[in-house]
């Protein structure tokens, strides 16, 4: 048997009103702001860290869904040509201007330069309509419209510059 409580339940309105606290504005306009600062700091902070974990809630809508996350990861599991495109770019950029007079270099290196953007776009193209055979397996009621792009457009950018930071390693199974 429970001991009496000693005191009526009180009413609904009661109990709320008791748990609400007043808001208590800040003495002056700078400490008002200094908190509004760290307030909006704080959550920057917070969504910038579930970005990069990959969080759906915090992902802009082009990267939400599970066919974009098969594309992100069927990427990130392989080593492409597209992701040392950049570098190869300032390569061929320092060779150009180093050999400014050389007429047959810059030719070579204009050629090198076509030939790379050629070897990328297939390599764009094999790895999206891979996602798009994989996404239509696994997710047949998912739309896979811009798939392809955004899959070419992830492997042309430096690995650990992704955002989401890739979930998979180099060499996994997707």
């Amino acid at each position: 048997m429970t001991a009496p409580k000693g005191a009526p339940t009180p009413k609904r309105s009661e109990a709320q009103a008791s748990r609400r606290q007043p808001y208590q504005a800040p003495a002056d306009r700078k400490t008002a702001a200094q908190q509004s600062r760290q307030r909006d700091r704080s959550e920057r902070a917070r969504k910038s860290a579930a970005l990069q974990r990959g969080e759906q809630w915090a992902l802009p809508l082009k990267d939400r869904g599970p066919v974009r996350a098969l594309a992100r990861d069927v990427v990130d599991a392989r080593r492409g040509i597209g992701e040392y495109y950049m570098l190869m770019l300032v390569l061929l950029v320092v060779l150009l201007a180093a050999g400014k007079s050389a007429k047959n270099l810059a030719l070579i290196l204009d050629l090198v330069v076509v030939v790379m953007f050629l070897v990328i776009i297939v390599e764009a193209r094999l790895v999206g309509n891979k996602v798009k055979k994989l996404a239509a397996q696994r997710f047949p009621n998912e739309s896979t419209k811009g798939v392809v792009w955004y899959a070419a457009t992830r492997g042309i950018q430096f690995r650990r510059m992704r955002i989401p930071k890739p979930r998979v390693n180099r060499g996994d199974k997707v």
